[in-house]
């Protein structure tokens, strides 16, 4: 396809400078192309290795996780919690999480961020544009305690 050599506007410069921004998984080679589900575990595993993080996934997830832990020979979806877009240079990633009770949420959030960035554009050569974080429960210590507790006030 050719372009009208009457061109006058910034489009042609636009487009040159856009070609010249090299990505690591596009070459003369060749191109490399990376699947959702190698991005998801990657994010869900930086995620989980950050301190504060409890588990990842909502109420639903959470539950058939553990559900999956029971049963013989399943194995637990590290994806879990995890959702991502990835494009042929860049990467978005959602997170739900739930957190230890004390922890500072924006401090956990900052971290998980950074470690899901780092971890993701580093082993895939993708430029990570988002990470956004969902909190949707605090796991208190309590939580692991087995079995109803009796209240010291009433008998």
């Amino acid at each position: 396809m050719t372009q009208p050599s009457s061109n006058t506007g910034g489009s042609a410069s636009s487009s040159a400078v856009a070609q010249a921004v090299p990505s690591a998984l596009q070459s003369n080679q060749g191109t490399t192309t990376i699947a959702n589900d190698v991005v998801q575990k990657i994010a869900g595993l930086a995620a989980r290795e950050v301190a504060g993080v409890y588990a990842l996934g909502g109420g639903t997830a959470r539950a058939i996780g553990a559900l999956r832990e029971r049963i013989p020979g399943a194995s637990q979806a590290i994806g879990q919690g995890v959702t991502v877009e990835v494009g042929e240079k860049q990467a978005a990633v959602d997170l739900d999480l739930v957190t230890e009770y004390g922890v500072p949420i924006a401090d956990l959030a900052r971290s998980v961020r950074r470690n899901v960035i780092a971890s993701v554009e580093g082993m895939t050569g993708l430029q990570v544009t988002e990470v956004n974080i969902s909190v949707n429960d605090v796991h208190l210590p309590s939580d692991d305690d087995e079995g109803p507790q009796e209240s010291p006030r009433v008998r």
